[in-house]
């Protein structure tokens, strides 16, 4: 059974097959995915398309949206987490958290939202699932603070201290994709090093491709598609396997029960 902690799957770009993507997913033994909605425009869409196919799901507003949100965004995201307290296949609040990569984007803003969605959480009393794209240090800051009851770091790439702070404040680590490439020397030794304990794997889908799916900007300007899917799991988790040197069903085993140790709403979706 695995356990796909991170996709997008409302996503335009599955517009075109997205319950052939999904079946593709069941068959390659995929059995739940979470959802993370991005922005107040596809709270609903998450949702019914949780519903739908029997998976799970997050509300929150990602940093990337935040300069394009509507004033009375945390005021929308409120009464969303309110009305959808209990559903069970509302698991976390998310995507939220910092982006400091990503030029042109306010700052301030973006924190301002954080930390409010950070107190959500709390209130609700939900994990998160979080963002931190060159701002691991800043999100740490702020999870000291915020006493949320946990949550996965998404796409982790920051060091082995950041990692154990993670760690103790009671977070897991995401990795996808990016775990697959030959030159991506940290993440892979953070994914072989790290805690088996601490470790869910995701997809960030149609995001993060693996390597087998990698395209180049000129391939990619041509026309050619890199899209990721859930389908593609369990061949990113077998990259995972062999540097951990463990069977394939092991890790199955320990990283769905670690996505349910984090999540347990999910857990106990799972069980019924």
């Amino acid at each position: 059974m695995w356990i796909d902690t991170h996709a997008h799957l409302d996503a335009p770009e599955f517009d075109a097959d997205r319950d052939a993507m999904i079946g593709r997913a069941r068959a390659a033994g995929v059995t739940q995915v979470v959802l993370p909605a991005v922005g107040h425009g596809n709270f609903v869409a998450v949702r019914e398309l949780a519903h739908r196919h029997r998976l799970s799901y997050a509300l929150g507003v990602h940093p990337l949206v935040a300069d394009s949100e509507p004033d009375d965004v945390i005021e929308r995201l409120r009464d969303a987490l309110i009305a959808c307290r209990d559903d069970p296949r509302l698991v976390a609040v998310g995507e939220i958290g910092l982006d400091l990569f990503t030029p042109g984007l306010d700052r301030a803003r973006q924190e301002a939202l954080f930390v409010t969605q950070l107190k959500l959480a709390r209130q609700m009393g939900l994990p998160v699932l979080l963002h931190t794209r060159r701002a691991v240090d800043p999100v740490l800051k702020q999870l000291r603070r915020a006493g949320v009851v946990g949550g996965i770091a998404h796409a982790f790439n920051g060091s082995a201290q950041q990692a154990r702070v993670f760690i103790e404040l009671g977070f897991k680590l995401g990795f996808g994709g990016a775990m697959t490439f030959e030159r991506a020397h940290q993440i892979r030794r953070l994914a072989a090093d790290l805690p088996l304990d601490s470790l869910v794997l995701e997809t960030d889908a149609p995001d993060i491709p693996p390597h087998w799916l990698y395209k180049t900007a000129e391939q990619r300007a041509a026309g050619e598609s890199s899209r990721n899917e859930p389908a593609e799991l369990p061949r990113i988790a077998a990259e995972l396997a062999r540097l951990r040197r463990l069977r394939l069903e092991d890790l199955a085993s320990c990283t769905a029960a670690n996505a349910h140790a984090v999540l347990p709403r999910l857990a106990a979706l799972e069980a019924a």
